[in-house]
């Protein structure tokens, strides 16, 4: 101990230990399984995630397939279905695991083709986060063009590592059937 510096008893004793350590395999397979689990458990929620989208927005595309199906045929024009009438029709068609209060209904006419707007609607919430666009039925006449929009805000689960399909606030996403047609012709 004359004036120079002493090493640490521990040095001496740490240095076989992390030799051993090295030669050590036995829980490599757990330690690569611990750096893997988190990008694999997220693959797989967002897989499901996003499966459970397309599933709903098929079941979506059906229930508007068959709800325009009465515009189409004249049917709720003749019969003077009103706006909540075809909302419950509309109802009637979802898949029993999809909520009729999540579902919205826009029927709209107009004389050509050309004029025509499939644009994605812009939604208008109130205090309370609700959804407050007045939604029109107008479905016209044999001669005029309908346009049918049926929209479902379906709740989504963001995923681990910022994996989020929500686009529609409150952590749901907005899901928009199309149909565009001309009814067949009926007496009006």
């Amino acid at each position: 101990m004359s004036g120079g510096r002493t090493k640490p008893r521990t040095m001496p004793r740490l240095l076989p230990r992390l030799r051993t350590l090295r030669r050590d395999r036995k829980a490599a397979t757990i330690i690569e399984f611990a750096i893997v689990a988190a990008p694999f458990i997220a693959l797989i929620l967002a897989t499901l995630q996003t499966s459970i989208i397309f599933f709903a927005q098929q079941a979506l595309e059906t229930t508007a397939e068959q709800t325009a199906r009465q515009l189409v045929t004249g049917e709720a024009q003749q019969s003077k279905l009103g706006k909540d009438d075809f909302h419950a029709e509309a109802c009637r068609h979802l898949l029993p695991i999809m909520s009729c209060a999540d579902l919205m209904v826009d029927v709209q006419h107009t004389d050509s083709f050309s004029s025509v707007d499939t644009a994605a609607p812009v939604l208008h919430y109130d205090s309370h986060g609700n959804i407050d666009n007045n939604w029109q039925f107008d479905p016209g006449t044999p001669n005029d063009i309908i346009v049918m929009r049926v929209m479902y805000r379906l709740p989504v689960v963001g995923g681990p590592l910022g994996f989020n399909l929500a686009n529609a606030g409150s952590g749901k996403r907005l899901l928009i059937a199309t149909s565009v047609f001309q009814p067949e012709p009926y007496l009006s």
